[in-house]
């Protein structure tokens, strides 16, 4: 009979955050095993109290900065390869200049060790690790030091960082590993444990769909999903090991974390689109681990997130999802209003998303979002298969501006394939973008699965492998034998990089322009304006210069005002029949000349916001 199994999380997610994955898991086995005990272990913030939270952020924010650590410790031998792609890494973050890589690999070696030897885990019928994002190494040390120990125990992965094509060889290069989960993990965890329930013996366990075994994967048999058909089974992650943990930290390493919830899986983008030739985004790799798109009802949704807050007395709250789910987010975030908690939320929507929808997320405490907009050439994004201009991104910025909306948003530098004209496009489109909060720069990276992983000649691509920091980090052998989630590849790398050198440098004055005009809180917007109902009166902050002071009168105003939201000239000429097209015209181009609205394919946005008007205000409409 199995009594308790453990599931653990290893370094380097966020540290203020419980992992949803284990929290969700072990909700779900207790509901379905109410005898099993279930342990959950983030260890991450043991790691993180020891070493300090700024150090641990700071390397938790890339990839290769997290990988190196566990690395330097899985594989002693290779320390001076490894140690030279953290310097190359940290060079780039401030708070890890001074930091000795053998005293940091050495205070996360003495509390990683502490914590393996303090638990006898052999009581357990197995381990479940949950391998996501800056994981991979961490995980792989764990899982090596518990077997070392106890070998007889069975160890069980999964997360995005093992599904489809990187679970190929996985067993013969770390054969500590026993179980690998392809996809969610709740049914085939379940379906394990009933089996162990029966027999301990890993040979007497079955096929299950849903789990790649050495034998299945030797036999070459399809690697497949088995996942629940929609999320009503779930239930609300259980972090109570995370705030006991906390807890037990003392009060001079307490903090208030944010609680992760998750309103849907999969992609509905990815679900709902299939031009050219592919599903969603051309970058994306984000949804491996799922088949299709689903989401809970808004009842439920917002029950978890009452439960999540009532019982672990804190107010802010991420959602996991790609992006909120695109049917039932305005009655979700109705219900939440409805809540009555000053609710500090965070989530990724798409750039299509309406106003009022953005009204309705803010009115219920969301103050940041990360939208998808990624580029600002209308060209690009339909290479990207956004399925969003230019101009549609330039108003979903605008309308978080008006609201206070928080957007940390990116754009993505270097696509494969990027032309001259992308280019100008953007540098074009950055030039009407100087009111509204910056965007992030990324530089295009590779990932494992991606559409233009999988089909790299139609993007210009000549060849694809694994990025050369894991040949530093695992060797030689084991980078030829496993194909890992960050790709590289030999193409017009040079030449994009050439190419995107003013977006990067205009990005950086965008930046240092609108953290210099909003120095004095009270000053107001960049570009605003004032209705007095007859007029308008617009001002436009500058650097180094004076403000500059527009006013629209009557149909001037009425026409700008109507343009709060993109329209074609075909609606504006529709909206206004008496005034003569090259009159509307006339206008329209000179408030593009002045920066006040942006055009694009014939269509025309005002780019000014309300100074006076609370941001859960709605605008009178025309």
């Amino acid at each position: 009979m199995l009594d308790k199994i453990v599931l653990i999380s290893a370094p380097w997610p966020l540290f203020n955050r419980p992992s949803i994955q284990i929290g969700t898991l072990k909700s779900y086995l207790k509901s379905q095993f109410p005898d099993l005990q279930v342990d959950a272990h983030h260890v991450y913030l043991k790691i993180a109290a020891t070493i300090g939270y700024q150090i641990y952020q700071a390397v938790s924010q890339r990839t290769w900065l997290a990988e190196t650590v566990y690395g330097a410790l899985l594989y002693p031998e290779r320390l001076e390869s490894i140690k030279k792609v953290f310097q190359q890494q940290a060079a780039r973050q401030s708070s890890l200049r001074k930091v000795a890589f053998e005293k940091l690999i050495a205070q996360v070696e003495t509390v990683s060790k502490t914590f393996i030897n303090s638990t006898n885990w052999g009581e357990y019928g197995f381990a479940g690790f949950s391998i996501c994002t800056c994981q991979l190494t961490a995980s792989l040390y764990f899982i090596k030091q518990m077997k070392k120990r106890f070998p007889h125990l069975t160890i069980v992965v999964g997360g995005s960082m093992f599904a489809g094509e990187s679970i190929e060889n996985i067993f013969e290069m770390f054969p500590e590993i026993d179980f690998v989960i392809n996809g969610e993990g709740e049914i085939p965890l379940g379906r394990l444990v009933q089996h162990l329930n029966h027999s301990r013996h890993m040979q007497d366990i079955p096929p299950v769909p849903g789990i790649v075994t050495a034998k299945s994967a030797q036999e070459n048999i399809p690697v497949t999903f088995n996942q629940m058909e929609d999320l009503t089974a779930l239930k609300c992650p259980d972090y109570d090991d995370y705030f006991e943990l906390l807890e037990s930290l003392g009060p001079q390493k307490t903090f208030f974390p944010t609680l992760p919830v998750e309103l849907s899986r999969g992609c509905g983008w990815r679900n709902s689109h299939t031009a050219a030739g592919f599903t969603g985004c051309a970058f994306c790799n984000l949804n491996l681990q799922w088949d299709g798109y689903r989401s809970k009802s808004a009842s439920e949704a917002v029950s978890d997130i009452d439960k999540l807050v009532s019982k672990y007395k804190t107010l802010s709250v991420a959602f996991m999802d790609n992006m909120l789910p695109l049917k039932n987010s305005g009655e979700i975030f109705t219900r939440v209003s409805r809540l009555g908690k000053d609710l500090h939320l965070f989530g990724e929507i798409r750039a299509s998303t309406p106003k009022r929808l953005l009204e309705a997320v803010r009115a219920t405490g969301t103050v940041e979002v990360q939208i998808g907009i990624e580029a600002l050439s209308t060209r690009l994004l339909k290479r990207l298969n956004k399925g969003t201009t230019a101009i549609e991104n330039l108003e979903v910025m605008k309308h978080c501006e008006t609201l206070g909306i928080v957007n940390t948003s990116n754009l993505i530098l270097c696509f494969p394939g990027s032309n001259d004209e992308d280019v100008a496009a953007t540098l074009r489109c950055l030039d009407f973008a100087l009111p509204f909060r910056p965007l992030k720069p990324v530089q295009f990276w590779l990932g494992l699965g991606s559409p233009v992983w999988r089909d790299p000649k139609a993007f210009g691509l000549k060849a694809v492998f694994n990025h050369p920091n894991y040949a530093a980090i695992f060797g030689p052998a084991i980078n030829r034998a496993m194909q890992f989630t960050i790709q590289a590849y030999r193409g017009d790398l040079v030449r994009q990089k050439k190419l995107w050198q003013p977006v990067k440098k205009k990005l950086e004055n965008w930046k240092e322009a609108y953290a210099e005009l909003h120095q004095n809180p009270a000053s107001g917007h960049i570009l605003s304006y004032r209705d007095g109902r007859q007029f308008l009166i617009i001002r436009q902050k500058r650097i180094g210069a004076e403000n500059l002071t527009h006013r629209l009168e009557e149909t001037s105003r009425a026409i700008y005002l109507f343009c709060e939201h993109h329209r074609s000239i075909k609606s504006i000429k529709g909206r206004f029949p008496g005034i003569p097209q090259d009159k509307i015209l006339q206008f329209l181009e000179m408030m593009v000349t002045k920066r006040l609205m942006f055009t694009e394919n014939d269509k025309y946005l005002s780019l000014a916001i309300p100074a006076c008007r609370s941001p859960n205000t709605k605008h009178q409409r025309l």
